[in-house]
């Protein structure tokens, strides 16, 4: 087991081992009920550690393959411009995953390893990614609806408990706001134009609506790491919350396109103030979720030939790493 000294602080030395302490546990919890920061040296529980690995590389995984449903369109893009926006987008989600594999290696796995994961099947990444982007209308539908959904999740995250990973979201919400725009923007842009380009904004909102609903992870009740991930301050809220902040802000935004969210049982609730909608259909969350998806297998398999692809560029980056510092050790 990875665990580290404790001192009376709460803080640790990380090269030290041993057995997990009630006490240790109660002081670690009393840190993440004042809102102190979690930071890399600092001892933290086994389970705590390894959540976060999973938590941030699925994210990073996440970034990743999200770059290809969007590229799919880079050499098809109608305008210059569109082009160079999408590129600057397609850009920032490797960034992205740069900051979040960066943030979870601060947790003692390496970039290899996590790689490694994802390459196997072990570690997964968000189901959404496992749907095609099937007309130029769908960057406009990943923008607005995805990468809001995604804002939903990641504000909350910049208060994460865990320093690194905090940090690193400030920066990622940031471009991720202005993607959710652009997104938007494309959307307006086609529902002000020809009755086709409107049907076709319709249409990508027909398909990527639920799944994007699906993003926020399966229902409290369902969940096995919701409850303990808020009470260690990784999470601030639970799926279903952000799922629901989630409708109620997209729903007007649908309305103002002059769009129809495809929900007949979408009903404005007065008492509560929020949106009611139909039961999501979960079993396909858990079937693509389980690699059955319309791209899971396509979406791995590019992945899978752009590490085969690159391998000689990490061999020649290591060697030239090696050379460094054995000419900085005989100087």
């Amino acid at each position: 087991m990875y665990t580290q000294g404790l001192d009376q602080s709460g803080k640790g030395d990380p090269g030290a081992r041993g057995e997990e302490t009630a006490a240790q546990l109660d002081v670690f919890q009393a840190r993440i009920d004042a809102e102190e920061k979690i930071e890399a040296k600092d001892w933290m529980p086994e389970a705590y550690r390894r959540t976060l690995i999973r938590q941030i590389s699925q994210h990073a995984h996440s970034e990743i393959i999200g770059m290809q449903p969007e590229g799919n369109w880079l050499t098809r893009a109608p305008t210059l411009k569109r082009k160079a926006i999408l590129l600057a987008k397609v850009q920032d989600e490797a960034g992205h995953g740069l900051y979040l594999y960066s943030a979870a290696e601060t947790l003692g796995v390496s970039r290899d390893e996590m790689v490694g994961d994802l390459l196997s099947g072990k570690a997964k990444y968000s189901s959404i990614f496992n749907y095609p982007t099937l007309t130029w209308a769908d960057i406009g539908a990943i923008g607005w609806l995805v990468d809001g959904a995604a804002i939903m999740n990641q504000i909350p995250l910049c208060r994460c408990s865990y320093g690194p990973y905090s940090r690193a979201m400030v920066r990622v919400c940031k471009e991720e706001s202005f993607h959710q725009r652009q997104g938007y923007e494309l959307m307006l842009t086609l529902c002000r134009g020809t009755a086709e380009q409107k049907a076709m904004a319709q249409d990508a909102l027909n398909r990527f609506w639920w799944p994007a609903l699906m993003m926020f992870g399966p229902n409290d009740a369902s969940s096995s790491h919701s409850a303990q991930s808020m009470a260690w301050k990784i999470k601030r809220f639970s799926n279903d919350e952000l799922r629901q902040k989630f409708i109620d802000v997209t729903v007007p935004q649908a309305e103002f396109l002059g769009l129809t969210v495809p929900d007949d049982k979408l009903t404005f609730n007065k008492e509560s103030g929020h949106y009611e909608h139909s039961d999501i259909d979960w079993q396909e969350f858990f079937d693509v979720i389980a690699g059955n998806g319309p791209c899971n297998k396509q979406r791995m398999a590019k992945r899978r030939k752009a590490q085969d692809d690159g391998a000689w560029v990490r061999e020649a980056a290591r060697a030239h790493a090696e050379k460094k510092a054995a000419r900085s050790a005989a100087a």
